[in-house]
Order: structure tokens, then C-alpha cells, then sequence
């Protein structure tokens, strides 16, 4: 069955519970053309400035940072739990060294509205456009959150994307809730 528009929250139970299960997957693209992905396990959403947000978390020190910063636009794609071990791999691989995509065998495909890549494998995305980045400031975050999530410092960068397309494989979604 061919993906189908949603509405940006609609499906958003099923992303959280698949992100805190296996993690979902962020792309990114540069200047250069080039699509890299990554594992997220931290990104909340909502209603912000009249807006649907999703805002990812990424450090400065990951290849990532540096094509947010260029391209000012991700998709957030949510995949099936039969690819638990492309997440783990895309979430332990830098794409400064691995083409990920070519050691998972996940495909890139274009998006509908922005420049990122969609994988092709997903059945629920997100495309989202920057409007807001802010980083996270160490001085008022709570002093158990700082040691635990950030220990040798490396604080990360929030980016909040405003959805401008999401979709989903419909039939797909209805065969994992039913598991």
C-alpha cells in the first residue's frame, strides 16, 4: 500500500512507543548532496507558535550537527521493528567514516517537500524545516540530568523542525499495534 498523508500528530503514540523501543531514525543532508542517518532516542513534538514541532536533539561533536547546520532541514522516519539492528547501527557509526545507508541496506528516497531523504523502509515520517535551534544550557539544566545524560559536557543542540509533510504506510501501522 502507498504512504499516505497524516496529520502531524496523528500517528504520534505509535512514534513514541517505537522510538523508546528501538529508536527512530533522523536524516540529514549538506551542501554537498551527501545523505547521512542517525539513531534518536530523545525528541519531543508539539504545538509551538501556532505550529506542528518536532524538536531533536543532536551533539556538536556528531557528523549530523554539521549537515543540520548547512541544510537547515530532517525527516524523522520510523521503521518497523525488523530493523532494530540498522537503528542500533546507524546510533553506534559515524557517516563522517560509514555510508550507512550502503552497510544497512536502508534506502534514501526523496521526500516530498524538502531536500532530506525519506528511508524508504519506514512507515511513518516526518519532514521538518528548522525554525528554532537553541542549545542546551548546562547552568540551568538539573544537576542529576547534567550527570547522567552529559558527563564529559558536549551538550546538545535542540533543533525545533516545523512538520511540513507526514506520512505513513497505513496498512503497516495497523500490523504493528496489532503485535
Amino acid at each position: 500500500m502507498a504512504k499516505q498523508p497524516i496529520k502531524p500528530f496523528e500517528l504520534w503514540l505509535e512514534t513514541v512507543d517505537m522510538m523508546a523501543k528501538h529508536g527512530l531514525l533522523l536524516c540529514s543532508v549538506g551542501l554537498d548532496g551527501k545523505p547521512n542517518v542517525m539513531a534518536i532516542g530523545w525528541m519531543t513534538g508539539g504545538i509551538i507558535w501556532g505550529r506542528p514541532i518536532l524538536c531533536v536533539f543532536v551533539r556538536p561533536s556528531r557528523y549530523t550537527y554539521s549537515r543540520l547546520e548547512e541544510v537547515g532541514e530532517f525527516t524523522v522516519n520510523v521503521l518497523p521493528p525488523e530493523f532494530k539492528e540498522a537503528v542500533d547501527y546507524c546510533g553506534t557509526v559515524s557517516g563522517r567514516t560509514k555510508d550507512k545507508f550502503v552497510e544497512t541496506g536502508l534506502k534514501p528516497v526523496p521526500a516530498q517537500k524538502v531536500k532530506v531523504p525519506i528511508i524508504e523502509q519506514g512507515i511513518i515520517h516526518y519532514e521538518c524545516v528548522v525554525v528554532h535551534k537553541n542549545d542546551v544550557q548546562p547552568q540551568f539544566l538539573a544537576k542529576e540530568i547534567a550527570e547522567s545524560a552529559y558527563p564529559q559536557g558536549n551538550y546538545h543542540r535542540v533543533y525545533f523542525g516545523e512538520i511540513v509533510a507526514a506520512y505513513a504506510d497505513i496498512e503497516k501501522v495497523e500490523r504493528l499495534r496489532q503485535k
